[in-house]
Formats: C-alpha cells, structure tokens, sequence
C-alpha cells in the first residue's frame, strides 16, 4: 500500500525532481518551472493525504532497506511530523506558483539551476521532518543549508556575503550538533529516536549526555535562529530573490523549531529538559529577549523585507517561548504559530516581491495611498497577514499568542506574558506605519485628484497571495480543530 512508503516517497520525489531538471533544462528550459510546480503539488497532495492517514489510523514507521534500528535508518510519519510536512509542503506549493515571474525577471537564464537547488532544498526540508535517526538529521540539516546557501547567493550585490555569513555561521551550528550526536552515540550506541528516548533517561545524569544535550540546543538554535544566535538571518532575507526570501523565510527556521520540539521533547524528554538541567528556561528567556530585539529593531528599517527579516526573529522568539514553557498551553502556542507563522510571513514576503517587481523598491518611506488603487488585492492580502501578525482575532495570528500567554499564566511567568504583551503592540507599530501610509492620505495630499490606474500583479503571482491570506481567516475560525490535532501531538510526560 502507498500510504506505508509516504515517509520515502515524499522527500525521494523533491530528490528525484532536483535530479530531472536539469537534465531536462539542457533540453528544454521552459520545463523547469512546471516539473517544480507539479512535483510540489504531488507532494503537498501526498502529505494531505498522508496527515489524513495518520489521524484515522495511526503512526507509520518506514525502515529503509528492512534494516530495524538500530542497524537500519528509520523514517516516522507520526501526528507531528505529518502535521509539519503538510504545512511546508503546501507553503511550498504556493511559493513555487507564486514564483514563476519573479524568477524571470530577478534570475533570467537561472531559472534551470534555480529551480533543481529549489527541490534540492525541499528535499532537505522533508528529511529533517521525516528522519527518526539522528545522524540522518544532521545529513539533511545539511542538503538544505548548501541548497539555502545557493538559493541567497544569487540575490542582489550584497547576497553572495550574506550567503557566505550564513555559510560560516550555519557551519558551526551543524559541527556542534554533530559532536552532541557524536557524544550521544559514544554513550548509547545508538542514533535512533525512539531508542534513544528509552535509554537517555537511564544516564541521565552523566555529564557526557548533558553537554551533548547543550551542543545540540545550541547547532539547532543557530538553525532557527533563535536570540543571539540570529546573525545570519537578517541580510540572508533582506539580499536574497524574492521568490527565494518567500520560500526560506516561512518553513526554513520552522524546520528548525520541529527539529528542536521532536528532540527535546521526544527523544531527551520533557522531565530532563526542563526540570533537572533547566534548559528550557534558558531557551524561553532567550527567546523571549529576541521577541523584544526583533520587534524594536524591525521599527528602526526602512525597506520592507529587511522589516521582515527583523520580524521573523521576533516572531521565531514565540515558538521558542512555547518550546521553552514546557507545559501544554506552551507546546500548543509553539506548534500552532509554527503554522501560523508559515503562513504569514510566505503573505508578506510574496506581498514584498510584488512590490519590488512593480515599484523597483520596497522602501516604506515611498509608499503611499496609490498602492490601494494600483494593488489593492494584494495590499488587502498584506492587510490581513499583518493583522494576523499583530494578533487580532479572529485570524489565526491571535490564537498562537493566545495559547502562549496561557502558558505564561499556568506557569506564573509573568514577565514572559508582559513581553508577548508587548511585543503585540511593537507589531502594531512597523505594520500600522505601512497601512497608514496605503490607506490614509497625507494632509498635502488631500486636495489632489490624480487619477490612478489599477495595476494588480499577474494573476499567477496574485492567486497565492490571496489563497493564503484567506487561509489566515479561515485558520482563526477553525482553530479549535487544529488545536485538538495539536493536542494529540504532545509527548506522553506532558497530557
């Protein structure tokens, strides 16, 4: 049956794709595109329907070859990670339509490698949600950080040094979690995740296990981004194509915070974590300081990508605060923004690739009311997911943050829920300067009655604009039944 090889034929599908393009583009360039577009709607159509299976029947667990572990490498499609392959994958999906003439334009004669590096990426992606072995992790970790290195690089003049800052920074981070396994391996003689969750406990108190948990946290936190460990990420965004910065921007760093939840939570365990080595209070105050440095910091931009790039360091400080709860509200609020932010953040970069294609900016000192007349779709889309961004109910923005702030409440931490509290109104503040510049004529402007054409952007870019800033509505609405998917996400120790 198909369903019982979807933990394979997912990622093998993407690996498959970065193989035949560029086969194909010596032939035929113009093929690059629609072999990118059908193989991430293949796959988005498999994890829908393998999220489907899981929920109806259970986890699937895929041994490559027939090896068990800890001989062979094992796959798992569990409630998790079939929810987070879902949500990549479909952001994936609408990114890709979203991208044909950004990349046109931005990367002409590119498009072949462009896209094979794209599937090459997606592939990483996938194999990092999908892995239950360690050191395959680490292999996956890296197929994606080279092809998102790649996928930078050929951005605008100063992207090859922000590439080659992510290289160097993004090295480090994939070293020591490959020494924390490494120490991990000396100690249990084994690599896989389940195994490991019943034998970790058992040495939990060797100091060899607690410096491999450190190393991990740290590699990891680099992957996500997660305050201090951040440094990469601004100019990676800011400098990098615009279909690119749509693409890594949603479902890079949120790769990361799944590897982050499915390792601490389900292979150290939520007991070690967070009550004998505190570790998962060192991660909600660090998240909570980059809450508040991103937001501020996203204040002071004046070009909208580079705003959001700020933003995304803010907005991953949430997931992190969850992760760093350790409670049940805490992992909700985590996974569920995880979501929400996808979403979101994929809105508003593709909003500011538009821009950039119509305007030749994305300066917000040069927006103005003539925006809403020649865009006013997609200023409308980017209206939705900035509200959603602030946290208004009822979009699904709100509902992350609601659950988050619970979380602070259940466990007395008052400072954190001032800072999610906070933060809200430093949302308010870099996205309402946007929408009273589109929406609102200055006072020099309101005796003149220029007329302005409408000049929406082409339907293939608009389409997934629209789709998913009504997915932002629709997502609030319909929370609850997320919420009680989520809630069978949660690892034994916490329901």
């Amino acid at each position: 049956m198909i369903e019982k090889n979807l933990p394979a034929i997912i990622p093998l599908l993407f690996l498959f794709a970065s193989l035949i393009i560029p086969l194909i583009g010596v032939w035929k360039k113009n093929f690059a595109y629609p072999i990118a577009a059908l193989t991430a709607l293949a796959s988005a159509l498999f994890s829908l329907y393998g999220f489907v299976f899981v929920i109806l029947t259970g986890p699937i667990n895929y041994y490559f070859g027939g090896w068990i572990p800890p001989l062979g490498i094992e796959y798992v499609y569990d409630y998790l990670s079939s929810f987070v392959v879902l949500v990549i994958n479909f952001v994936a999906l609408f990114v890709i339509a979203y991208s044909f003439q950004p990349v046109e334009k931005e990367l002409p004669r590119k498009q072949t490698a462009y896209y094979s590096v794209v599937m090459l990426l997606l592939t990483g992606f996938n194999g990092m949600i999908i892995t239950g072995d360690l050191f395959n992790l680490y292999v996956f970790i890296e197929i994606s950080s080279l092809a998102s290195y790649a996928l930078i690089g050929v951005g605008d003049k100063k992207a090859p040094f922000a590439a080659f800052k992510y290289l160097i920074i993004g090295t480090i981070g994939a070293s020591f979690y490959l020494l924390g396994i490494g120490y991990i391996y000396f100690m249990s003689g084994t690599l896989n995740m389940n195994d490991l969750y019943n034998i970790l406990p058992l040495m939990s108190d060797s100091p060899t296990i607690i410096v491999a948990l450190i190393l991990i946290v740290v590699g990891l936190g680099i992957k996500m981004a997660i305050f201090p460990m951040h440094g990469w990420l601004p100019d990676s965004y800011t400098h990098a194509p615009s279909s690119s910065s749509a693409l890594i921007a949603p479902i890079g760093t949120k790769v990361g915070a799944y590897a982050m939840i499915r390792l601490l939570f389900f292979v150290f365990g939520l007991e070690f974590f967070s009550q004998e080595l505190a570790v998962s209070d060192l991660i909600a105050i660090f998240s909570s300081a980059g809450i508040i440095f991103g937001s501020v910091l996203a204040i002071a931009q004046k070009e909208m990508k580079r705003m959001l790039a700020y933003s995304s360091v803010a907005q991953i400080g949430y997931i992190g605060l969850g992760i760093g709860l350790a409670n049940p509200f805490g992992f909700i609020g985590a996974v569920l923004h995880l979501l929400n932010h996808a979403l979101m953040k994929a809105t508003l970069f593709m909003v500011a690739g538009s821009i950039i294609m119509k305007e030749g900016h994305s300066d917000i000192f040069k927006f103005d009311d003539t925006y809403r007349k020649k865009y006013p779709r997609t200023m409308a889309a980017f209206t939705v997911a900035a509200l959603s961004m602030v946290g208004l109910p009822p979009l699904a923005g709100f509902f992350s943050k609601w659950y988050l702030a619970l979380g602070t409440i259940e466990n007395s931490s008052w400072l954190f829920l001032a800072v999610i509290l906070i933060s809200s109104l430093l949302n308010a503040v870099y996205f309402f300067r946007i929408l009273e510049k589109v929406y609102m004529k200055s006072p020099d402007e309101l005796t003149t009655k220029e007329k302005v054409k409408r000049n929406e952007i082409q339907f293939s870019m608009l389409m997934p604009i629209v789709v998913l800033a009504i997915g932002l509505i629709v997502l609030g609405i319909l929370n609850f039944i997320i919420v009680e998917h989520i809630y069978k996400m949660m690892p034994e120790g916490m329901l």
